[in-house]
């Protein structure tokens, strides 16, 4: 694996963390709603996409489930963005 593609395994590894953190955030750390949204669409937004880093990165031939992600993500991806340009 080249340096470029570690870096970017590593990025997408931190992403994660801070996606799930913001969706737990949402969870247990605010009542507000609006805000509890705004944090689970940015959540998402993240985990969806640094998954996405992975399955591009990765060196084997893609499987079902990677697949499945590589085209399901972006709609994730785009969803929550569209939220949040809404909620804004």
């Amino acid at each position: 694996m080249t340096d470029a593609a570690q870096i970017a395994i590593v990025g997408s590894w931190i992403g994660t963390g801070i996606g799930f953190g913001l969706w737990l955030y949402g969870w247990f750390g605010t009542q507000i709603p609006l805000k509890r949204q705004r944090l689970h669409d940015c959540g998402i937004a993240l985990v969806f996409s640094a998954i996405l880093v992975r399955v591009v990165t990765q060196d084997r031939p893609l499987g079902v489930f990677e697949w499945a992600l590589f085209f399901i993500g972006p709609l994730f991806i785009a969803a929550a963005l569209w939220r949040l340009a809404r909620t804004s």
